[in-house]
């Protein structure tokens, strides 16, 4: 099924503040970076990850970690999809860290759920604390993000897709069907 763009709801210069006041936000919230770790859900949540992380660091010279995160085993719907397997890279330890869970859509939560999970295997963290660019509704679990870059309401049918450099040459999220 191809994808038909309806609008753009942010470009490069959107998404470039969006992570600037997220990076402040978090900061404000922690009291700095000294305890932080950030954690991207695989693939385009890592991409906000690093530049959440590269922001924090601009802005408190402290360069909080960035661990990789694949869910594939923690899905609920495992058995009904195929899932493609990639590598979980964190090279720290999340031990009484504050964990910024970083990804770039949050749907119905499920991924949330998984990626919790899943972060629960590597410790117990002091606390585990949501930061998404996008937050489009339609929630399923009882999940909520802690930092926001933009609330897009849309409906059920709708799809956002959010496009980093790093992947795909240019910044943009667009919504369509």
């Amino acid at each position: 099924m191809e994808f038909k763009q309806k609008a753009q709801v942010m470009d490069e210069k959107a998404i470039k503040r969006a992570v600037t006041r997220i990076a402040h936000e978090i900061l404000e919230r922690n009291k700095g970076a000294e305890n932080l770790v950030l954690i991207g859900i695989r693939n385009r949540g890592v991409f906000l990850a690093d530049r959440l992380s590269s922001e924090i660091s601009e802005i408190e010279e402290v360069v909080p970690p960035v661990g990789i995160l694949d869910i594939s085993f923690y899905r609920d719907d495992i058995a009904t999809h195929q899932v493609e397997v990639s590598s979980t890279e964190i090279p720290f330890d999340v031990m009484n860290k504050d964990v910024i869970l970083v990804d770039d859509v949050l749907f119905t939560g499920r991924s949330v759920r998984a990626a919790m999970d899943a972060i629960m295997d590597f410790g117990r963290p002091a606390s585990v604390q949501l930061a998404v660019l996008i937050d489009r509704g339609h929630r399923e679990l009882p999940i909520r993000p802690d930092y926001v870059g933009k609330n897009i309401p849309t409906s059920r049918r709708e799809k956002v897709q959010v496009k980093f450099a790093e992947e795909k040459g240019a910044d943009s999220v667009v919504i369509g069907e």
